[in-house]
């Protein structure tokens, strides 16, 4: 194993796994600020358009879907190739392009046809980013690897929400949009050199063996039935996670928040997210899966705090609502890489994510749905969606499940 914080040996890397980690942190952050910086206000800029709760829940819920399902397709594609740098960089590009073109767009679908292209710019490269991100780990751990990497996405996430929010109380939600391309283009450049420093990051981890009697190709092998629970239990728990397109929505047509104050409730659920990534990842090195079931109650009480009309619940739903995303988001991934075998962590993650995004999907469109019904609805919904996650997360933790995660 290669020493933390330094080049592998043999390696035409120019920076060790930490750096490496730190690095791909940096360009997360400045695309983050970008497309989080977007989505504070795209739940209230398609209100100005004429959607629905029921219409923004569906569209970001199908953007969030593209960012995920169609991960079915680029994971395998980079297993397959191998090219991960490449496909990072186009995910990339796509991203920080159609971000700022929101500035131009004077319909709804041209807005919900952007919101959709963003994502997939997401889809096109997280398989390959995270199985990059993944070999790093296995000189410095998976579960700081990914909450470091987190952490400093969600510092962008933090700043992109305070940008946006400045430019929406001098010029409305246009500017707001359109500032986005400054740092969309130091992002693109940051990763583009990123891969200049780093053009091998598979020698960061232990080389993958083939079988013997082949021709040196890696044989594929299935994923393990462990994983699709794991799946399955992660699913049931975003079921039940409202989209925060649909919670700026209600803070916005109930007028709850001055709306330049929206984008800003956004940026607290940033840096919670951020903060729970770094806690929750060390906590997942030290004690394995035990410890994500905090995220479970957590998502349950996102409702009665984030669409109440008293000011004060909305600031802290905000902070519950960035929490229980920043422990999705990091350590769920995470154990990802110990569940199935190296050849097939790109397609692993393409998977995970398209179930999770299918049940995001589903679960932003009934909750805004229910939304247009009535708010304990929507509440009793999260909590039935997290008690099912509940149901599935003991077999991880008490079964064969967790011996695979925590070897």
């Amino acid at each position: 194993m290669a020493q933390q914080g330094t080049p592998v040996s043999g390696s035409s890397n120019r920076i060790g796994p930490t750096g490496f980690v730190l690095a791909f942190g940096v360009v997360s952050m400045l695309a983050d600020v970008v497309y989080e910086g977007a989505r504070s206000i795209t739940g209230p800029f398609l209100a100005t358009l004429g959607a629905s709760g029921a219409l923004v829940g569906f569209i970001t819920g199908l953007g969030e879907a593209a960012a995920l399902v169609l991960r079915l397709a680029t994971g395998p594609l980079a297993d397959r190739t191998r090219r991960y740098w490449p496909l990072t960089i186009a995910g990339y590009a796509l991203t920080v392009v159609a971000v700022p073109v929101m500035s131009l767009a004077a319909s709804l679908w041209q807005a919900a046809a952007l919101v959709v292209a963003e994502r997939f710019g997401k889809a096109v490269r997280t398989p390959a980013r995270d199985t990059m991100l993944a070999n790093a780990g296995g000189s410095i751990g998976h579960g700081m690897a990914f909450a470091v990497h987190e952490a400093l996405d969600q510092v962008g996430a933090f700043l992109g929400p305070l940008l946006v929010a400045l430019m929406v109380a001098v010029s409305g939600y246009h500017l707001g949009f359109g500032v986005l391309a400054i740092p969309g283009a130091l992002a693109l450049l940051a990763v583009v050199l990123l891969r200049r420093a780093v053009p091998a990051p598979d020698h960061y981890d232990s080389p993958v063996r083939a079988e013997p009697g082949g021709d040196g190709q890696v044989t594929a092998s299935r994923l393990p039935r462990t994983f699709w629970w794991y799946s399955a239990f992660t699913a049931a728990s975003m079921l039940g996670f409202a989209t925060f397109a649909v919670i700026s929505y209600h803070l916005e047509v109930r007028r709850v928040l001055p709306e330049p104050l929206i984008p800003v409730v956004y940026a607290v659920a940033m840096a919670a997210a951020g903060l729970a990534a770094l806690g929750s990842g060390a906590l997942y090195d030290r004690f394995g899966l035990r410890g994500l079931v905090a995220a479970l109650p957590l998502t349950a009480a996102v409702p009665f705090l984030s669409f109440s009309t008293e000011a004060a619940l909305v600031w802290i739903g905000a902070a519950v609502w960035g929490a229980s995303l920043g422990m999705h988001e990091a350590t769920f991934r995470a154990a990802v890489a110990k569940l199935v075998p190296r050849d097939r962590r790109a397609t692993a993650y393409g998977v995970f994510t398209a179930v999770y995004g299918t049940a995001w999907l589903a679960g932003s469109t009934a909750m805004g749905a229910l939304y247009e019904v009535s708010i304990p609805a929507v509440a009793a919904f999260a909590v039935g969606t997290q008690l099912v996650a509940l149901v599935l997360f003991v077999p991880l933790v008490w079964g064969a499940g967790a011996r695979a995660i925590e070897a």
